[in-house]
Protein backbone atom coordinates (compact mmCIF):
# COMPACT_ATOMS: atom_id res chain seq x y z
CA UNK A 1 0.00 0.00 0.00
CA UNK A 2 1.43 3.25 -1.09
CA UNK A 3 1.89 6.06 1.72
CA UNK A 4 -0.71 8.88 1.83
CA UNK A 5 -2.02 11.43 4.12
CA UNK A 6 0.84 11.83 6.19
CA UNK A 7 1.15 14.61 8.89
CA UNK A 8 3.89 16.64 10.67
CA UNK A 9 7.24 14.96 10.13
CA UNK A 10 6.37 12.47 8.07
CA UNK A 11 5.11 14.59 5.88
CA UNK A 12 8.02 16.67 5.53
CA UNK A 13 10.63 13.59 4.59
CA UNK A 14 8.62 13.98 1.06
CA UNK A 15 9.82 17.34 0.51
CA UNK A 16 12.80 17.82 -1.86
CA UNK A 17 14.95 20.24 0.77
CA UNK A 18 14.80 19.09 4.25
CA UNK A 19 15.01 21.33 7.22
CA UNK A 20 17.40 20.89 10.45
CA UNK A 21 14.52 19.49 12.02
CA UNK A 22 13.85 17.27 9.08
CA UNK A 23 17.70 15.89 8.49
CA UNK A 24 17.76 15.19 12.91
CA UNK A 25 14.05 13.19 12.06
CA UNK A 26 16.06 11.37 9.50
CA UNK A 27 19.28 10.66 11.36
CA UNK A 28 16.96 8.83 14.31
CA UNK A 29 14.91 6.84 11.73
CA UNK A 30 17.93 5.93 10.14
CA UNK A 31 19.39 4.94 13.56
CA UNK A 32 16.76 2.31 14.12
CA UNK A 33 16.21 1.32 10.15
CA UNK A 34 18.84 -0.46 8.88
CA UNK A 35 16.93 0.11 5.42
CA UNK A 36 17.03 3.70 5.87
CA UNK A 37 19.98 3.95 6.80
CA UNK A 38 20.94 1.91 3.59
CA UNK A 39 18.80 3.98 1.23
CA UNK A 40 20.56 7.46 2.61
CA UNK A 41 24.21 6.13 2.49
CA UNK A 42 23.30 5.25 -1.79
CA UNK A 43 21.07 7.76 -2.43
CA UNK A 44 19.70 9.89 -0.08
CA UNK A 45 16.79 11.99 -1.50
CA UNK A 46 15.26 10.17 -4.72
CA UNK A 47 15.63 6.61 -2.97
CA UNK A 48 13.76 7.92 0.52
CA UNK A 49 11.26 9.57 -1.48
CA UNK A 50 10.16 6.52 -3.70
CA UNK A 51 10.49 4.02 -0.94
CA UNK A 52 8.33 6.32 1.62
CA UNK A 53 5.49 6.08 -1.05
CA UNK A 54 5.88 2.37 -1.30
CA UNK A 55 5.59 1.94 3.09
CA UNK A 56 2.71 -0.54 3.88
CA UNK A 57 1.45 1.57 6.05
CA UNK A 58 -1.11 4.59 6.97
CA UNK A 59 -0.40 7.87 8.13
CA UNK A 60 -1.24 7.04 12.15
CA UNK A 61 1.11 3.92 11.53
CA UNK A 62 4.08 6.37 10.40
CA UNK A 63 3.32 8.50 13.03
CA UNK A 64 3.56 6.13 15.92
CA UNK A 65 6.88 4.92 14.07
CA UNK A 66 8.47 8.36 14.54
CA UNK A 67 7.01 8.94 18.08
CA UNK A 68 9.09 5.67 18.90
CA UNK A 69 11.95 7.36 17.52
CA UNK A 70 11.96 10.39 19.01
CA UNK A 71 11.91 8.66 22.14
CA UNK A 72 8.36 8.81 22.96
CA UNK A 73 6.55 5.66 25.06
CA UNK A 74 5.10 3.08 22.36
CA UNK A 75 1.29 3.04 22.79
CA UNK A 76 0.67 -0.62 21.12
CA UNK A 77 -3.06 -2.13 20.78
CA UNK A 78 -4.61 -5.16 19.45
CA UNK A 79 -6.02 -2.41 16.51
CA UNK A 80 -2.37 -1.28 15.68
CA UNK A 81 -0.20 -3.66 16.71
CA UNK A 82 -0.29 -5.64 12.88
CA UNK A 83 0.00 -2.38 10.64
CA UNK A 84 3.06 -1.10 13.33
CA UNK A 85 4.61 -5.01 12.99
CA UNK A 86 4.45 -4.83 8.93
CA UNK A 87 6.69 -1.89 8.97
CA UNK A 88 8.97 -2.25 11.14
CA UNK A 89 9.51 -5.62 9.24
CA UNK A 90 9.45 -3.57 6.18
CA UNK A 91 12.01 -0.78 7.76
CA UNK A 92 13.96 -3.27 9.34
CA UNK A 93 13.86 -2.25 12.83
CA UNK A 94 15.74 -5.11 14.47
CA UNK A 95 17.61 -6.05 17.08
CA UNK A 96 20.87 -6.37 15.09
CA UNK A 97 20.30 -2.95 14.04
CA UNK A 98 19.75 -0.96 16.95
CA UNK A 99 18.85 -2.66 20.64
CA UNK A 100 14.99 -2.56 22.15
CA UNK A 101 14.15 -1.94 18.87
CA UNK A 102 10.27 -1.64 17.54
CA UNK A 103 10.02 -4.85 15.49
CA UNK A 104 10.88 -6.88 18.59
CA UNK A 105 9.06 -4.81 20.65
CA UNK A 106 5.77 -5.07 18.62
CA UNK A 107 5.93 -9.04 18.09
CA UNK A 108 6.47 -9.37 21.86
CA UNK A 109 3.29 -7.07 22.09
CA UNK A 110 1.40 -9.39 18.93
CA UNK A 111 2.56 -13.07 20.20
CA UNK A 112 1.96 -12.04 24.18
CA UNK A 113 -1.25 -10.05 24.13
CA UNK A 114 -2.54 -10.89 20.76
CA UNK A 115 -2.20 -14.79 19.87
CA UNK A 116 -2.64 -15.87 23.52
CA UNK A 117 -6.89 -14.06 23.20
CA UNK A 118 -9.41 -15.39 20.64
CA UNK A 119 -11.13 -12.02 20.69
CA UNK A 120 -8.01 -10.39 20.04
CA UNK A 121 -6.70 -12.66 17.48
CA UNK A 122 -10.46 -11.58 15.80
CA UNK A 123 -9.84 -7.77 16.25
CA UNK A 124 -6.18 -8.00 14.76
CA UNK A 125 -7.08 -10.02 11.62
CA UNK A 126 -9.97 -6.85 10.95
CA UNK A 127 -6.76 -4.36 10.23
CA UNK A 128 -5.12 -6.89 8.43
CA UNK A 129 -7.26 -6.44 4.87
CA UNK A 130 -5.77 -2.77 3.59
CA UNK A 131 -1.87 -4.62 4.14
CA UNK A 132 -2.76 -8.39 3.57
CA UNK A 133 -0.09 -8.81 1.34
CA UNK A 134 2.43 -7.66 3.61
CA UNK A 135 1.26 -9.67 6.63
CA UNK A 136 1.40 -12.91 4.87
CA UNK A 137 4.94 -12.58 3.92
CA UNK A 138 5.89 -11.68 7.01
CA UNK A 139 4.12 -14.64 8.62
CA UNK A 140 1.64 -12.60 11.09
CA UNK A 141 -1.36 -13.92 9.31
CA UNK A 142 -0.58 -17.88 9.50
CA UNK A 143 0.60 -16.77 13.13
CA UNK A 144 -3.22 -15.81 13.88
CA UNK A 145 -4.98 -19.05 11.60
CA UNK A 146 -2.93 -21.18 13.63
CA UNK A 147 -4.18 -19.45 17.09
CA UNK A 148 -7.13 -19.43 16.00
CA UNK A 149 -7.42 -23.17 15.00
CA UNK A 150 -5.19 -24.03 17.90
CA UNK A 151 -8.42 -22.36 20.20
CA UNK A 152 -11.44 -24.21 18.82
CA UNK A 153 -9.75 -27.66 18.38
CA UNK A 154 -9.72 -27.01 22.50
CA UNK A 155 -12.73 -25.28 22.86
CA UNK A 156 -14.90 -26.26 19.74
CA UNK A 157 -18.29 -24.33 20.86
CA UNK A 158 -16.22 -20.75 20.10
CA UNK A 159 -17.62 -21.73 16.78
CA UNK A 160 -21.04 -21.78 18.30
CA UNK A 161 -23.06 -24.39 19.18
CA UNK A 162 -24.83 -27.07 17.14
CA UNK A 163 -28.24 -26.20 16.25
CA UNK A 164 -31.60 -27.61 17.55
CA UNK A 165 -32.89 -29.99 15.69
CA UNK A 166 -36.55 -29.26 14.58
CA UNK A 167 -39.09 -30.29 16.90
CA UNK A 168 -41.87 -31.80 14.73
CA UNK A 169 -43.37 -31.50 11.61
CA UNK A 170 -46.15 -28.45 12.92
CA UNK A 171 -44.57 -27.21 15.11
CA UNK A 172 -41.37 -26.18 13.25
CA UNK A 173 -43.21 -24.43 10.17
CA UNK A 174 -42.16 -21.29 11.28
CA UNK A 175 -39.45 -22.49 14.00
CA UNK A 176 -36.58 -20.26 14.36
CA UNK A 177 -33.44 -21.85 13.80
CA UNK A 178 -31.54 -20.85 17.36
CA UNK A 179 -28.54 -22.07 18.58
CA UNK A 180 -27.95 -24.16 21.93
CA UNK A 181 -25.25 -22.35 23.97
CA UNK A 182 -23.84 -22.60 27.44
CA UNK A 183 -23.75 -19.91 29.90
CA UNK A 184 -20.27 -19.56 29.70
CA UNK A 185 -20.96 -19.28 25.82
CA UNK A 186 -24.06 -16.78 26.54
CA UNK A 187 -21.86 -14.83 28.18
CA UNK A 188 -19.42 -14.77 25.90
CA UNK A 189 -21.61 -13.33 23.28
CA UNK A 190 -22.81 -10.54 25.11
CA UNK A 191 -19.71 -9.26 26.12
CA UNK A 192 -17.51 -9.83 22.74
CA UNK A 193 -20.43 -9.98 20.33
CA UNK A 194 -18.17 -8.44 17.68
CA UNK A 195 -15.07 -10.63 18.45
CA UNK A 196 -16.57 -13.62 16.15
CA UNK A 197 -15.07 -14.68 12.88
CA UNK A 198 -18.16 -13.41 10.68
CA UNK A 199 -17.04 -10.04 11.42
CA UNK A 200 -14.13 -11.14 8.66
CA UNK A 201 -13.74 -10.57 4.99
CA UNK A 202 -14.24 -13.82 2.87
CA UNK A 203 -10.41 -14.17 2.30
CA UNK A 204 -9.38 -14.48 5.73
CA UNK A 205 -12.83 -16.16 7.04
CA UNK A 206 -11.88 -19.14 4.13
CA UNK A 207 -8.77 -19.39 4.96
CA UNK A 208 -9.33 -20.06 8.76
CA UNK A 209 -11.90 -22.36 7.61
CA UNK A 210 -9.92 -24.56 5.77
CA UNK A 211 -7.10 -25.00 8.32
CA UNK A 212 -10.08 -26.14 10.56
CA UNK A 213 -11.62 -28.24 8.22
CA UNK A 214 -7.74 -29.42 7.44
CA UNK A 215 -7.05 -30.16 11.67
CA UNK A 216 -10.41 -31.95 12.00
CA UNK A 217 -12.45 -29.29 14.08
CA UNK A 218 -15.51 -30.72 14.71
CA UNK A 219 -17.88 -30.47 11.81
CA UNK A 220 -20.79 -29.55 13.50
CA UNK A 221 -19.44 -26.47 15.18
CA UNK A 222 -17.99 -25.28 11.74
CA UNK A 223 -20.98 -25.47 10.22
CA UNK A 224 -22.41 -23.69 12.71
CA UNK A 225 -19.96 -20.89 11.63
CA UNK A 226 -20.73 -21.30 8.11
CA UNK A 227 -24.58 -20.73 8.51
CA UNK A 228 -23.68 -17.32 10.93
CA UNK A 229 -21.74 -16.46 7.69
CA UNK A 230 -23.74 -16.84 5.17
CA UNK A 231 -26.74 -15.85 7.18
CA UNK A 232 -25.06 -12.64 8.07
CA UNK A 233 -23.32 -11.91 4.20
CA UNK A 234 -26.00 -13.36 1.66
CA UNK A 235 -29.33 -14.62 3.52
CA UNK A 236 -30.38 -11.94 5.36
CA UNK A 237 -29.90 -9.32 2.12
CA UNK A 238 -31.85 -11.59 0.39
CA UNK A 239 -35.22 -10.31 1.02
CA UNK A 240 -34.69 -7.17 -0.07
CA UNK A 241 -35.00 -8.04 -3.61
CA UNK A 242 -31.96 -8.95 -6.75
CA UNK A 243 -33.69 -6.16 -8.42
CA UNK A 244 -31.82 -3.56 -5.90
CA UNK A 245 -28.50 -5.02 -5.61
CA UNK A 246 -25.71 -3.80 -7.45
CA UNK A 247 -23.29 -6.17 -9.59
CA UNK A 248 -20.68 -5.87 -6.96
CA UNK A 249 -22.63 -6.77 -3.94
CA UNK A 250 -24.13 -9.46 -6.27
CA UNK A 251 -20.70 -10.91 -7.25
CA UNK A 252 -19.77 -10.43 -3.55
CA UNK A 253 -22.69 -12.80 -2.31
CA UNK A 254 -21.91 -15.32 -4.91
CA UNK A 255 -18.39 -15.69 -4.01
CA UNK A 256 -19.80 -16.16 -0.34
CA UNK A 257 -22.48 -18.73 -1.22
CA UNK A 258 -20.35 -20.48 -2.93
CA UNK A 259 -17.41 -20.63 -0.18
CA UNK A 260 -19.92 -21.61 2.43
CA UNK A 261 -20.95 -24.58 -0.03
CA UNK A 262 -17.07 -25.49 -0.72
CA UNK A 263 -16.28 -25.39 3.01
CA UNK A 264 -19.16 -27.42 4.26
CA UNK A 265 -19.40 -30.73 5.22
CA UNK A 266 -21.03 -33.44 3.28
CA UNK A 267 -22.18 -35.33 7.19
CA UNK A 268 -25.69 -35.87 7.28
CA UNK A 269 -27.57 -33.85 10.03
CA UNK A 270 -25.09 -31.00 10.58
CA UNK A 271 -27.75 -28.55 9.57
CA UNK A 272 -31.07 -28.56 9.45
CA UNK A 273 -33.27 -28.75 6.38
CA UNK A 274 -34.24 -24.97 6.52
CA UNK A 275 -31.14 -23.26 7.35
CA UNK A 276 -29.69 -25.85 3.89
CA UNK A 277 -32.89 -24.20 1.99
CA UNK A 278 -32.13 -20.98 2.49
CA UNK A 279 -28.63 -21.56 1.11
CA UNK A 280 -30.05 -22.96 -1.83
CA UNK A 281 -32.30 -20.76 -2.59
CA UNK A 282 -29.89 -17.66 -2.15
CA UNK A 283 -27.37 -19.62 -4.50
CA UNK A 284 -30.46 -20.20 -7.21
CA UNK A 285 -31.28 -16.38 -6.90
CA UNK A 286 -27.40 -15.03 -7.16
CA UNK A 287 -27.21 -17.39 -10.06
CA UNK A 288 -24.36 -19.50 -8.26
CA UNK A 289 -22.35 -22.48 -10.20
CA UNK A 290 -24.08 -25.83 -10.71
CA UNK A 291 -21.60 -27.22 -8.42
CA UNK A 292 -22.25 -24.80 -5.71
CA UNK A 293 -26.73 -25.42 -6.35
CA UNK A 294 -25.88 -29.29 -6.41
CA UNK A 295 -23.85 -29.40 -3.72
CA UNK A 296 -26.91 -27.82 -1.33
CA UNK A 297 -29.19 -30.58 -3.12
CA UNK A 298 -27.46 -33.58 -2.36
CA UNK A 299 -27.21 -32.20 1.43
CA UNK A 300 -30.75 -31.52 1.39
CA UNK A 301 -31.58 -34.84 -0.32
CA UNK A 302 -29.82 -36.84 2.28
CA UNK A 303 -32.12 -35.28 4.90
CA UNK A 304 -35.12 -34.65 3.44
CA UNK A 305 -37.70 -36.84 5.69
CA UNK A 306 -37.17 -33.49 7.79
CA UNK A 307 -37.67 -30.92 5.65
CA UNK A 308 -41.28 -28.60 6.31
CA UNK A 309 -44.20 -27.70 3.37
CA UNK A 310 -42.67 -23.94 3.69
CA UNK A 311 -38.92 -25.53 2.97
CA UNK A 312 -39.78 -26.77 -0.45
CA UNK A 313 -40.82 -23.24 -1.74
CA UNK A 314 -38.29 -22.25 -4.35
CA UNK A 315 -39.01 -19.43 -6.23
CA UNK A 316 -36.04 -17.60 -7.31
CA UNK A 317 -36.66 -16.52 -10.54
CA UNK A 318 -40.89 -17.17 -11.84
CA UNK A 319 -39.52 -20.22 -13.34
CA UNK A 320 -41.77 -23.03 -12.27
CA UNK A 321 -40.12 -25.60 -14.38
CA UNK A 322 -36.21 -24.78 -12.85
CA UNK A 323 -38.26 -25.17 -9.29
CA UNK A 324 -39.36 -28.62 -10.38
CA UNK A 325 -36.14 -29.94 -11.54
CA UNK A 326 -34.55 -28.33 -8.05
CA UNK A 327 -37.09 -30.29 -6.21
CA UNK A 328 -36.30 -33.65 -8.67
CA UNK A 329 -32.54 -33.58 -8.23
CA UNK A 330 -33.52 -33.08 -3.61
CA UNK A 331 -35.67 -36.44 -4.55
CA UNK A 332 -33.55 -38.52 -6.83
CA UNK A 333 -30.89 -37.85 -4.20
CA UNK A 334 -33.28 -38.89 -1.22
CA UNK A 335 -34.88 -42.12 -3.41
CA UNK A 336 -31.09 -42.85 -4.05
CA UNK A 337 -29.26 -43.14 -1.10
CA UNK A 338 -32.71 -44.32 1.70
CA UNK A 339 -32.17 -47.79 3.58
CA UNK A 340 -35.09 -49.30 2.27
CA UNK A 341 -35.63 -51.32 5.33
CA UNK A 342 -36.67 -48.05 7.18
CA UNK A 343 -40.50 -47.01 5.69
CA UNK A 344 -40.72 -44.37 8.05
CA UNK A 345 -38.92 -41.61 6.36
CA UNK A 346 -40.48 -42.78 2.94
CA UNK A 347 -43.56 -42.02 4.30
CA UNK A 348 -42.65 -39.01 6.28
CA UNK A 349 -41.35 -37.38 2.37
CA UNK A 350 -45.00 -39.24 1.02
CA UNK A 351 -46.87 -36.48 3.36
CA UNK A 352 -44.13 -33.87 2.91
CA UNK A 353 -44.92 -34.23 -0.69
CA UNK A 354 -48.95 -34.34 -0.34
CA UNK A 355 -48.96 -31.34 2.10
CA UNK A 356 -46.79 -29.24 -0.82
CA UNK A 357 -48.81 -30.19 -3.57
CA UNK A 358 -52.18 -28.91 -1.71
CA UNK A 359 -50.46 -25.64 -0.88
CA UNK A 360 -48.83 -25.18 -4.13
CA UNK A 361 -52.35 -26.13 -5.83
CA UNK A 362 -54.09 -22.99 -4.90
CA UNK A 363 -51.06 -20.73 -6.62
CA UNK A 364 -52.72 -18.87 -9.57
CA UNK A 365 -49.79 -18.67 -11.33
CA UNK A 366 -49.14 -22.54 -11.47
CA UNK A 367 -50.03 -24.04 -15.05
CA UNK A 368 -51.73 -27.18 -15.81
CA UNK A 369 -48.94 -28.77 -16.94
CA UNK A 370 -46.99 -28.08 -14.13
CA UNK A 371 -49.00 -28.75 -11.95
CA UNK A 372 -49.30 -32.30 -13.57
CA UNK A 373 -45.46 -32.43 -13.26
CA UNK A 374 -45.57 -32.13 -9.11
CA UNK A 375 -48.16 -34.88 -9.08
CA UNK A 376 -45.87 -37.05 -11.12
CA UNK A 377 -43.22 -36.68 -8.28
CA UNK A 378 -46.15 -37.46 -5.55
CA UNK A 379 -47.14 -40.40 -7.73
CA UNK A 380 -43.65 -41.90 -7.67
CA UNK A 381 -43.25 -40.78 -4.02
CA UNK A 382 -46.00 -42.69 -2.94
CA UNK A 383 -45.26 -46.26 -5.03
CA UNK A 384 -43.42 -47.78 -2.20
CA UNK A 385 -45.45 -46.84 0.66
CA UNK A 386 -48.71 -47.64 -1.55
CA UNK A 387 -50.53 -44.68 -0.49
CA UNK A 388 -54.40 -44.20 -1.39
CA UNK A 389 -54.60 -41.21 -3.81
CA UNK A 390 -56.80 -39.04 -1.24
CA UNK A 391 -53.97 -36.80 -0.96
CA UNK A 392 -53.78 -35.78 -5.24
CA UNK A 393 -57.74 -36.06 -4.95
CA UNK A 394 -57.51 -33.08 -2.94
CA UNK A 395 -54.61 -31.16 -4.38
CA UNK A 396 -56.73 -31.55 -7.45
CA UNK A 397 -60.21 -30.29 -6.33
CA UNK A 398 -57.51 -27.49 -4.43
CA UNK A 399 -56.67 -26.77 -7.86
CA UNK A 400 -59.79 -26.55 -10.14
CA UNK A 401 -61.50 -24.23 -7.54
CA UNK A 402 -58.74 -21.90 -7.80
CA UNK A 403 -58.38 -22.30 -11.62
CA UNK A 404 -61.76 -21.92 -12.70
CA UNK A 405 -60.91 -20.34 -16.49
CA UNK A 406 -59.36 -24.39 -17.37
CA UNK A 407 -61.22 -25.14 -20.39
CA UNK A 408 -62.95 -28.75 -20.45
CA UNK A 409 -59.53 -30.53 -21.62
CA UNK A 410 -57.18 -28.36 -19.18
CA UNK A 411 -59.07 -29.92 -16.16
CA UNK A 412 -59.08 -33.61 -17.94
CA UNK A 413 -55.56 -33.08 -18.69
CA UNK A 414 -55.20 -32.29 -14.56
CA UNK A 415 -57.33 -35.44 -13.40
CA UNK A 416 -55.33 -37.57 -15.66
CA UNK A 417 -52.77 -38.06 -12.55
CA UNK A 418 -55.92 -39.43 -10.41
CA UNK A 419 -56.36 -43.02 -9.76
CA UNK A 420 -59.65 -43.56 -9.06
CA UNK A 421 -58.80 -47.09 -7.60
CA UNK A 422 -56.96 -46.10 -4.94
CA UNK A 423 -59.43 -43.60 -4.06
CA UNK A 424 -60.90 -44.26 -0.70
CA UNK A 425 -64.97 -44.68 -0.26
CA UNK A 426 -64.75 -41.60 1.26
CA UNK A 427 -62.86 -39.21 -1.33
CA UNK A 428 -64.96 -41.45 -4.14
CA UNK A 429 -68.17 -40.55 -2.24
CA UNK A 430 -67.27 -36.59 -2.49
CA UNK A 431 -65.50 -36.89 -5.98
CA UNK A 432 -69.16 -37.89 -6.84
CA UNK A 433 -70.75 -35.12 -6.02
CA UNK A 434 -67.74 -32.37 -7.16
CA UNK A 435 -69.12 -30.33 -9.62
CA UNK A 436 -65.73 -29.39 -10.27
CA UNK A 437 -64.96 -32.55 -11.88
CA UNK A 438 -64.97 -33.37 -15.59
CA UNK A 439 -68.27 -35.02 -16.27
CA UNK A 440 -65.82 -38.01 -17.86
CA UNK A 441 -63.99 -38.35 -14.22
CA UNK A 442 -67.04 -38.25 -12.45
CA UNK A 443 -68.47 -41.38 -14.30
CA UNK A 444 -65.30 -43.11 -13.92
CA UNK A 445 -65.04 -42.96 -9.84
CA UNK A 446 -68.75 -43.61 -10.33
CA UNK A 447 -67.84 -46.93 -12.46
CA UNK A 448 -64.74 -48.04 -10.13
CA UNK A 449 -67.42 -47.00 -7.27
CA UNK A 450 -70.28 -50.22 -8.75
CA UNK A 451 -66.96 -52.61 -9.30
CA UNK A 452 -65.87 -52.42 -6.14
CA UNK A 453 -69.45 -52.63 -4.37
CA UNK A 454 -70.06 -55.70 -6.42
CA UNK A 455 -66.82 -57.26 -5.52
CA UNK A 456 -67.45 -56.31 -1.66
CA UNK A 457 -70.64 -58.13 -1.37
CA UNK A 458 -69.86 -61.13 -3.25
CA UNK A 459 -66.96 -61.45 -1.27
CA UNK A 460 -69.14 -60.84 1.89
CA UNK A 461 -71.59 -63.63 0.46
CA UNK A 462 -69.02 -66.22 -0.46
CA UNK A 463 -67.43 -65.89 2.68
CA UNK A 464 -71.29 -66.27 4.85
CA UNK A 465 -72.21 -69.15 2.73
CA UNK A 466 -69.06 -70.84 3.13
CA UNK A 467 -69.59 -70.52 7.24
CA UNK A 468 -73.33 -71.66 7.02
CA UNK A 469 -72.75 -74.68 5.21
CA UNK A 470 -70.04 -76.00 8.01
CA UNK A 471 -72.58 -75.11 10.79
CA UNK A 472 -75.52 -76.75 9.05
CA UNK A 473 -77.21 -80.05 7.16
CA UNK A 474 -79.45 -82.21 5.57
CA UNK A 475 -82.64 -80.21 5.16
CA UNK A 476 -81.11 -77.00 6.32
CA UNK A 477 -79.18 -77.16 3.38
CA UNK A 478 -82.09 -77.42 1.30
CA UNK A 479 -83.26 -74.04 2.53
CA UNK A 480 -80.02 -72.46 2.59
CA UNK A 481 -79.47 -73.29 -1.22
CA UNK A 482 -83.32 -71.90 -1.64
CA UNK A 483 -82.30 -68.53 -0.02
CA UNK A 484 -78.66 -68.21 -2.09
CA UNK A 485 -81.03 -68.46 -4.77
CA UNK A 486 -82.82 -64.89 -3.88
CA UNK A 487 -79.60 -63.37 -3.36
CA UNK A 488 -78.38 -64.81 -6.43
CA UNK A 489 -81.43 -63.01 -8.30
CA UNK A 490 -80.59 -60.21 -6.59
CA UNK A 491 -77.37 -60.01 -7.54
CA UNK A 492 -77.44 -61.10 -11.01
CA UNK A 493 -79.93 -57.62 -11.61
CA UNK A 494 -77.22 -55.77 -9.90
CA UNK A 495 -74.64 -57.19 -12.00
CA UNK A 496 -76.71 -56.26 -15.25
CA UNK A 497 -76.78 -52.82 -13.87
CA UNK A 498 -73.18 -52.73 -13.52
CA UNK A 499 -72.43 -54.23 -16.95
CA UNK A 500 -75.00 -51.14 -18.24
CA UNK A 501 -72.77 -48.74 -16.77
CA UNK A 502 -69.68 -50.48 -17.96
CA UNK A 503 -70.62 -50.09 -21.54
CA UNK A 504 -71.61 -46.58 -21.35
CA UNK A 505 -68.37 -45.67 -19.71
CA UNK A 506 -66.32 -48.21 -22.45
CA UNK A 507 -66.04 -45.23 -24.98
CA UNK A 508 -65.41 -42.54 -22.44
CA UNK A 509 -62.56 -44.53 -21.28
CA UNK A 510 -60.80 -45.10 -24.54
CA UNK A 511 -61.17 -41.32 -24.82
CA UNK A 512 -59.91 -40.87 -21.83
CA UNK A 513 -56.74 -42.78 -22.99
CA UNK A 514 -55.73 -44.65 -19.91
CA UNK A 515 -58.91 -43.63 -17.60
CA UNK A 516 -56.82 -42.68 -14.51
CA UNK A 517 -53.52 -43.97 -13.81
CA UNK A 518 -53.68 -47.72 -13.96
CA UNK A 519 -52.69 -49.77 -10.93
CA UNK A 520 -49.05 -50.75 -10.71
CA UNK A 521 -48.57 -53.77 -12.48
CA UNK A 522 -47.02 -56.92 -10.86
CA UNK A 523 -43.50 -57.41 -12.42
CA UNK A 524 -40.52 -59.28 -11.76
CA UNK A 525 -38.69 -56.25 -10.04
CA UNK A 526 -40.27 -55.51 -6.46
CA UNK A 527 -41.45 -51.95 -5.82
CA UNK A 528 -38.91 -49.85 -4.48
CA UNK A 529 -36.78 -50.74 -7.50
CA UNK A 530 -39.57 -49.51 -9.36
CA UNK A 531 -40.13 -46.35 -7.65
CA UNK A 532 -35.85 -46.12 -7.73
CA UNK A 533 -36.51 -46.11 -11.59
CA UNK A 534 -39.11 -43.62 -11.85
CA UNK A 535 -36.05 -40.95 -10.54
CA UNK A 536 -33.54 -42.08 -12.44
CA UNK A 537 -31.55 -43.94 -9.49
CA UNK A 538 -29.76 -46.84 -9.63
CA UNK A 539 -29.27 -49.11 -6.81
CA UNK A 540 -25.80 -47.97 -5.57
CA UNK A 541 -26.03 -46.13 -2.58
CA UNK A 542 -23.88 -43.51 -3.61
CA UNK A 543 -24.90 -42.78 -6.89
CA UNK A 544 -25.55 -39.08 -7.38
CA UNK A 545 -25.23 -39.04 -11.25
CA UNK A 546 -28.14 -40.75 -12.43
CA UNK A 547 -30.57 -38.70 -14.55
CA UNK A 548 -34.14 -38.44 -14.01
CA UNK A 549 -36.12 -39.93 -16.38
CA UNK A 550 -39.12 -37.64 -17.53
CA UNK A 551 -42.13 -38.92 -17.75
CA UNK A 552 -43.84 -38.19 -21.29
CA UNK A 553 -46.09 -35.19 -21.88
CA UNK A 554 -49.78 -35.65 -21.48
CA UNK A 555 -51.62 -35.10 -24.73
CA UNK A 556 -54.01 -32.22 -24.38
Amino acid sequence: MMLSGKTGGSSRLLKPAAASQDVQLLELLAARSAKISEILKESPQEGLSHFLQEMPAEAKTFDLVIKFCYGYELDLSTENVVPVTCLAFHLKMTESHSRNNLLRKALTFFEQRVLLSWNETIKALCTVENIYKHAVNYGLVDACIESLVAKALADPSLLGEPMKNLICADDREDADIVYRTNARRRLFDLERQSEDLTVLPLLLYESIILAMNKRVVPPKNVAVSLSAYANKWVVSSISTGREKMSIYKRNSEREVIEAVERLLSHERGILSCTVLFDMLRSALILEASSDCKNGFEVRIGKQLEEATVKDLFIPFQGNSKEDIECLREILKTFYGNYPHSNLSGLIAVAELLERFLAEVSSNIDLKPAEFVSLADILIAASLVTQRRSDGIYRAIDIYLLNHRYLTESEREEVCLVLDCQKMSPEAREHAARNERLPLRVVVQVLFVGQLQLRDTILGEIQDSDNKLRKEVGGDDLAKLDCGEEQVRNEMEKMSHKVMELERECCMMRKEIQSGCSQSVKKEKVGMWREMKRKFGCTTSMHDYNCQIKKKKVHPK
